[in-house]
């Protein structure tokens, strides 16, 4: 069990996953923290794998990425060794943008980006469709991004 985070780390946190950029000396001011206490905890958290890593958040459409689709996978077996299969294939698609393993009527969950409709069909069909081990495939197209992924809420992990 991981220990428990103490409220300067949440404030931490909250500070940089809304500015992975911020100085130090700017983080520390805004957590209420001294330089020095503040960049060895923000070092215990990057240590402990809390913070995993610092990234851009791009906009997708501006990038030339106009699609965005769910694709619910089935696969033939449910043997420990299909799914690991298929997951190191997915892995390899830079399409597929994210890959949960899912409980209900289907077995994955790929997040897919493409240029256009085209080129997401010939994504599908060509690529994904053909992956050994599909049984079954079922996209939905997202119309419009109601709240994109901006970061974990914290202190739903603090009750």
């Amino acid at each position: 069990m991981p220990k428990p985070l103490e409220p300067v780390d949440l404030r931490i946190l909250e500070a940089l996953q809304k500015d992975g950029r911020l100085t130090n000396q700017a983080l520390s001011s805004k957590v209420g923290l001294s330089t020095s206490p503040c960049w060895r905890r923000v070092r215990e958290l990057e240590e402990t794998g809390v913070i995993q890593g610092y990234a851009a958040t791009l906009d997708r459409r501006r990038i030339g990425l106009g699609v965005l689709a769910f694709i619910r996978v089935k696969i033939d077996s449910h043997s420990e060794a299909e799914a690991e299969e298929f997951s190191r294939d997915v892995l390899k698609l830079n399409e597929v943008v994210a890959c949960y393993s899912i409980a209900g009527d289907a077995d994955f969950l790929l997040q897919v980006v493409a240029t256009d409709l085209d080129s997401y069909a010939d994504f599908a069909m060509a690529v994904v469709r053909r992956l050994p081990r599909i049984k079954e495939m079922q996209t939905t197209f997202v119309l419009k991004e109601i709240k994109p992924f901006k970061g974990l809420p914290l202190e739903v992990g603090q009750r």
